[in-house]
Order: C-alpha cells, then sequence, then structure tokens
C-alpha cells in the first residue's frame, strides 16, 4: 500500500493547528486545533471531514506531548491514526529559517540545532515549532518529518532588497537582514493566480497582499520573490491587527529616552497594542468597518492609515516589478473585506487597477478575478492554504527521497 497521507502541523506557543491530507486528490480528511495548551481551560476541537462529525474535548492538557498524543487518539478513532501505513510523513510549519533553509527540509539533529540557533530573531514562534517537531518525532521516530520555513519563499530576494542600509560586517554578525514571513501563503497564493489567468508561474508577475491580524505584501516576478514587505521580524511593513508596521528607527529611542519606556515595553507596545487596535481600539475589521459606516472617527481615521499604507506597497511593488499582472490580495481580511478591496485600489486606475462592484461584493470560497473583463492589470481574490502548501512541499520533499513507500 503506498503512503500518501500527509499530517500538517502547526505548532504555536499554546496551541498547535493540524490537517491530515490524502496527496492523490488533495482531499482533507481531518482537521483541528488543540488552544490553551497549559491550562485548566484547554480545548481540541478535531473534525472528520468525511462525515462531517465534529467532536471537542474541554479540560487540562498539560503541554505539546499531552496534546499531540491527544491529536492522535482523535485520529486513530476515525482510522486515520499516525500509526497508519498511509501516513507518508509529517509536515511542520516553522516560521524562521533565516538564510540557511531554502527549501523545505527533512528534520535531523542539525536541523533542530539550526532552528534553535534562530529564536533570538523568531522568540515567540520558534520555540513552539520546535517543541511540536521533537513530540511528533518521539511519538512517530520512524516518520521523516519536514519543516516547511514561512521564511524559505522569500529568499530568493536580491540583496538591494534584502540588505539594510547598515555596516555589513554588523548585519552579518547578527544576523540583520529582511527576511519576511507568510511566505507559504505567497508561494501558493502567486501560483494560484497565475493558474486563475491560465498562464504558467513563470510568466506572471504578481503583487500578493497577505491581509489578516498579520499583513504583508510581496512583490513576486515569474514565480520568485523579489520583495517583500516583513523584515528581521514580522514587525516591519503595512498597519497590522496589533503590530504598528513601518515607522521612524527613532521613535523607539524617543519612547525610551523621553518616555521612560524599557525595551520589553516598547516590544511589547509595538507588537501587541499599536496598529489597528493601538489606532482605534478595535483589531477586527468586521467592527472596524461597522464603526466606519456608523460615523465613528477613530475608526475612519484607523481605516484610513491602514489604507494608505496599503496603497504605498502597491505602488512600491508597481516600481519593483515594472510590469504587473495582477494583485492578488488574501487571508482573513483580504479574502472578505469588499471595501477594503475597493479602497486599495481606488485612485490607480491611471495603473491599471480596478475592481467591479458587484465582482467585488461577491463572497466565496472560490479564487476569482473581482476586475472588469477589459483591466490591464487582474485583481483576483485568492483564497490561502498554507497547509495545503506545506504538505505539497512535504510530499515532494519525501517523495522525492525515496522514503515514500
Amino acid at each position: 500500500m503506498s503512503s500518501t497521507r500527509v499530517l500538517v502541523l502547526n505548532s504555536g506557543s499554546s496551541s498547535v493547528k493540524y490537517q491530515l491530507i490524502d496527496m492523490r486528490d488533495g482531499s482533507r480528511l481531518a482537521a483541528g486545533l488543540v488552544e490553551r495548551i497549559g491550562e485548566q481551560t484547554s480545548r481540541l476541537i478535531h473534525t472528520h471531514v468525511a462525515d462531517g462529525d465534529t467532536r471537542e474535548q474541554n479540560g487540562p492538557i498539560a503541554d505539546h506531548e499531552a496534546a499531540l498524543k491527544a491529536v492522535a487518539a482523535e485520529l486513530g478513532r476515525d482510522g486515520l491514526g499516525l500509526d497508519s501505513p498511509e501516513l507518508a510523513a509529517i509536515g511542520h510549519r516553522v516560521v524562521h529559517g533565516g538564510m540557511f533553509f531554502t527549501e523545505p527540509t527533512l528534520v535531523d539533529e542539525n536541523v533542530l540545532t539550526e532552528i534553535e540557533r534562530l529564536i533570538p530573531v523568531a522568540p515567540l514562534h520558534n520555540p513552539a515549532n520546535l517543541t511540536g517537531i521533537r513530540t511528533a518525532r518521539a511519538l512517530r521516530p520512524d516518520l521523516p518529518q519536514v519543516a516547511v520555513f514561512d521564511t524559505a519563499f522569500h529568499t530568493t530576494m536580491p540583496e538591494s532588497a534584502a540588505r539594510y542600509a547598515i555596516d555589513p560586517k554588523i548585519a552579518d554578525r547578527y544576523r540583520v537582514r529582511r527576511y519576511g514571513f507568510h511566505g507559504t501563503s505567497h508561494a501558493y497564493v502567486s501560483r494560484e493566480t497565475a493558474r486563475l489567468l491560465g498562464k504558467d508561474p513563470s510568466e506572471v508577475n504578481v503583487i500578493v497582499l497577505h491581509l489578516g491580524n498579520g499583513a504583508s505584501a510581496s512583490a513576486v516576478e515569474g514565480g520568485r520573490c523579489v520583495d517583500t514587505s516583513m523584515g528581521l521580524t514580522p514587525l516591519e511593513g503595512l498597519v497590522m491587527g496589533t503590530r504598528s508596521g513601518d515607522l521612524d528607527p527613532a521613535v523607539i529611542f524617543h519612547l525610551e529616552r523621553v518616555g521612560g519606556m524599557s525595551t520589553d515595553e516598547i516590544d511589547t507596545f509595538l507588537n501587541k497594542r499599536s496598529g489597528l487596535f493601538g489606532l482605534c481600539g478595535d483589531n477586527d475589521m468586521r467592527e472596524i468597518r461597522r464603526r466606519v459606516d456608523e460615523g465613528d472617527e477613530r475608526a475612519r481615521l484607523a481605516f484610513d492609515i491602514y489604507i494608505h499604507r496599503l496603497k504605498k506597497y502597491i505602488g512600491a511593488y508597481y516600481a519593483v516589478l515594472g510590469r504587473v499582472d495582477a494583485v492578488a490580495f488574501t487571508a482573513g481580511v483580504g479574502e472578505n473585506s469588499a471595501p477594503v478591496r475597493e479602497a486599495a485600489v481606488a485612485g490607480l486606475e491611471g495603473l491599471g487597477l480596478a475592481v467591479g462592484g458587484e465582482l467585488n461584493a461577491v463572497r466565496g470560497d472560490e479564487a476569482r478575478l473581482i476586475s472588469p473583463a477589459d483591466a490591464r492589470v487582474a485583481v483576483a481574490v485568492v483564497p490561502t492554504d498554507e497547509e495545503m502548501e506545506i504538505a505539497t512541499q512535504t510530499y515532494a520533499l519525501v517523495n522525492g527521497s525515496g522514503n515514500l513507500t
């Protein structure tokens, strides 16, 4: 019996998201979430896709090992357990791979050591990713484990885009450069946009706008990333739910010297209490739009700042690419907020960008064009599927390595 299933694990600091995918046809067999790990109020929600059965467990789950054992038990109840001979590999999302990891990688001790060395530039994410990998390896030491890195897609950026204008010796010593994030999403969406246009990715230039609570933009030239908005960390770039995005670095010095804030306080302030939340007290775009429609000026200002920054990046990446075939909106806000999409391209008709009112208003789970038929540049909504991208990369690596039986 051939092994064609991939279990995708996304381990956060207090959560584990998972999907089991059959790579023969891309069908989802099971999916779920374990949240509030380490608390008395832990919860596991598991869905067996074939029959639509959703089960929920509530109660303390002590750690990631206990969480993954609980996931394995739920999969086993559906006949999809980790001991199944049809399971080819486990694919893990790892947020930061630095410059060392430029593609999906079979996990061994050297790989784990390098991911651990990158913790200083991803202190919130890489430790949790490591925990998930180590726990999964302990449960199935015989099974290939593959790390798929958020940063990998962006390693094709030229040095002119990846380097900051600081002394290269200092930059290299402390690994200071622009890495970018959301790479699995940008890779998937840029490729799906090309498919939507009926072209090969190598023929298409796309600006991808991944707009969720975290938000990033990328310029993708012929399937390769040539620029992206996030940098050393996910703080740089667009206005986000709770992150400020771009700001004068001297703001940090000012807050320390004049405001008396510590480094940790500033870090928390810019990452967790800024962005839309800092501007108006809400980071849910649906609530912000409701407030805008009711005449709330704080919400209106927050929305306008968000859109202004978004337009700046669209224009900048248009200049970087020289020719743009499509702009693709994705992730929670990008896929579901027609007002954001309309406002982002309003006034950019000179660049060939426009959305059709009725087309833009349509909601759905399928990739679709929302620009007029005669538009010079296509505008698309492309639902992202990071789990499928991780599964695809994992399966391709394991299948090609000869480990797939």
